[in-house]
């Protein structure tokens, strides 16, 4: 298919607006393993800290991850024809498919067009409520489901999450270039995840996956490193024990949106 041919295909949906929701902020990677919604967790628990109303709608439906790194495991419920949004410590209200299977780890085993029904529903039909930002954590690649959501929801913009590995930055431009062919598609900018483990007994910095590759990225798409995220064991344990609200390095307090 041709780049024109891709960007009609991509502009046919009008995203329905939602007027209590101010921003729409996605989350996406080139492929799957990068620490997408650990990126994504994070970021909303930033803001959430300014005391913005922030959301987080969990996109990746066959791997969603959002609950476990909150401790959310309460099942959603219906109201005045609305799904209702967990909440976390912090006030993130939080919509995951994993939050209404009767068991955690359930497979879910869809086709495309159900997958994309089920995002479509995660934004209309739920009671948001007020939001200043809400952040979609997607699936890894330019699947079905990241094409819905640039059709269907209005983004303000994407931000792409790599790792410091060749084949992590080869496939992220992949994101990137999709991101910039959907409609109005907007890049915010970029994050470098496990780009370094600072060592406790010396404090010094080892790129255990090779040297960061993100300056240059970002320089030839013309955006900004919103961030380099170390490998930290501290944020891994609490990230396994659901208390990823707990951790409180400030590693995206300069961002802006």
């Amino acid at each position: 298919m041709s780049d024109k041919a891709q960007e009609k295909s991509a502009s046919i949906m009008e995203p329905v607006i939602l007027p209590n929701v101010k921003k729409v902020i996605a989350i996406l990677s080139g492929k799957g393993g990068v620490g997408k919604s650990t990126v994504t967790s994070l970021l909303a628990c930033e803001f959430a800290r300014r005391n913005f109303k922030v959301g987080i709608l969990d996109a990746d439906v066959t791997g969603p991850s959002i609950p476990k790194l909150f401790g959310v495991n309460k099942k959603l419920e219906v109201k005045n024809d609305k799904l209702q949004p967990a909440t976390t410590k912090l006030g993130i209200k939080v919509v995951s498919l994993n939050l209404l299977l009767p068991s955690e780890d359930d497979p879910v085993i869809w086709r495309g067009p159900m997958l994309s029904k089920v995002i479509k529903e995660f934004w209309e039909q739920v009671d948001w409520g007020e939001l200043d930002y809400l952040f979609i954590d997607l699936p890894p690649g330019t699947s079905d489901v990241v094409i819905t959501v640039f059709q269907s929801i209005p983004v303000e913009g994407a931000i792409v999450v790599t790792t410091p590995q060749d084949l992590a930055s080869l496939i992220v431009k992949k994101s990137m270039k999709m991101v910039k062919r959907v409609k109005n598609g907007k890049l915010l900018g970029i994050v470098e995840n496990m780009s370094y483990f600072v060592c406790p007994d010396n404090q010094k910095e080892y790129y255990i996956f090779g040297a960061s590759k993100v300056e240059k990225i970002a320089m030839e798409y013309g955006i900004e490193v919103l961030a380099k995220v170390p490998i930290d064991p501290i944020m891994v344990q609490m990230a396994d024990e659901g208390k990823i609200e707990e951790y409180t390095k400030n590693i995206f307090s300069h961002v802006k949106f």
